[in-house]
C-alpha cells in the first residue's frame, strides 16, 4: 500500500466513524469499535488520522457491519415480496461510503470498468467507479440513438419473459477488468446477463457486488459461474 493508498483508507474510516457518530455517543462508539472514546473524538473532529490498522478495523470489519444495519433499516418489503430500497440508491453519501467498505471486505481487484444494469444500480455503480477511479459503464434494455455498434445479451427468463441488455460496445474493451454491480440480488438472471456481456467483451472479470441478496439462489449462482469474489453487503431470506 502506497503513502496515497495509506491516506485514502484513513480518510474512510474517518468518514465511516462520523456515519456512527451521528446516532451513538462516543462511550456507545467505543464499545461498537474497541477504541478508546478520546481517541474517537479526535478522529471524528479532524485533530488526528487513525493508524493503519485501526482504519482497516474500521473500514473492514466495523464499517461492514454497521453500513449492513443501517442497509436493513432504510429497506421495506411488501406484501408480494417486492423490495422497497429508494432509501439507499437515492442516498449518494451513503453509498459513498459502502464503495471503500465492499472494496476492502471483500479483496476486489482495482478494475478499469464498473459494470451495472439501468436503472437501479446506476448509482451504487457510479460510487465503485469513483472510488476505484474507473469507468463507469450500464447496459439497457433499449439501444440508444447513434450509437451502431451493441453488445447484445438476451435471455429468456423463468416466468417466459424474454430479457434483453444492451452495452455500447466501446464502453468496455477486450482485456479490461470489470467489476459486475447491482443494487439487489435474487434470481441472479440480471447478474448472468452482465457476466455475458463481460464474456462477450473478451474482458477480466474483477468481482460481482450487490448492496442486497434476496435469499441464496441469485448470489449461489454468482458464485459458481465467476472465479472472481462475490459480496453482498447484507443478505434477506
Amino acid at each position: 500500500m502506497n503513502r496515497a493508498e495509506k491516506a485514502a483508507l484513513q480518510l474512510q474510516a474517518v468518514a465511516v466513524l462520523r456515519m456512527l457518530k451521528e446516532t451513538r455517543t462516543y462511550e456507545e462508539l467505543s464499545e461498537l469499535t474497541g477504541l478508546p472514546a478520546g481517541d474517537l473524538n479526535r478522529y471524528v473532529n479532524g485533530h488526528v488520522l487513525p493508524g493503519i490498522e485501526r482504519a482497516r478495523t474500521v473500514v473492514e470489519d466495523v464499517g461492514r457491519d454497521a453500513l449492513a444495519a443501517e442497509l436493513e433499516a432504510r429497506v421495506a418489503f411488501d406484501e408480494e415480496g417486492y423490495v422497497d430500497n429508494s432509501g439507499v440508491v437515492f442516498d449518494q453519501p451513503f453509498l459513498d461510503l459502502v464503495a471503500p467498505v465492499a472494496a476492502n471486505a471483500f479483496g476486489f481487484d482495482r478494475p478499469d470498468v464498473v459494470l451495472t444494469a439501468a436503472t437501479d444500480g446506476i448509482t451504487l455503480a457510479a460510487a465503485m467507479a469513483s472510488y476505484f477511479d474507473a469507468r463507469l459503464a450500464y447496459a439497457k434494455k433499449s439501444k440508444e440513438t447513434a450509437i451502431e455498434e451493441f453488445i447484445e445479451s438476451r435471455q429468456r427468463l423463468t416466468s417466459g419473459i424474454e430479457l434483453t441488455y444492451y452495452l455500447p460496445a466501446k464502453a468496455v474493451s477486450a482485456g479490461d477488468r470489470v467489476l459486475v454491480v447491482d443494487d439487489l440480488i435474487r434470481s441472479g438472471e440480471t447478474q448472468e446477463l452482465l457476466l455475458d456481456i463481460t464474456e462477450q467483451a473478451d474482458a477480466d472479470l474483477a468481482g460481482v457486488f450487490t448492496l442486497i441478496a434476496v435469499g441464496d439462489v441469485g448470489i449461489d449462482r454468482a458464485r459458481e459461474l465467476v472465479e472472481a469474489p462475490v459480496g453482498a453487503l447484507t443478505t434477506f431470506e
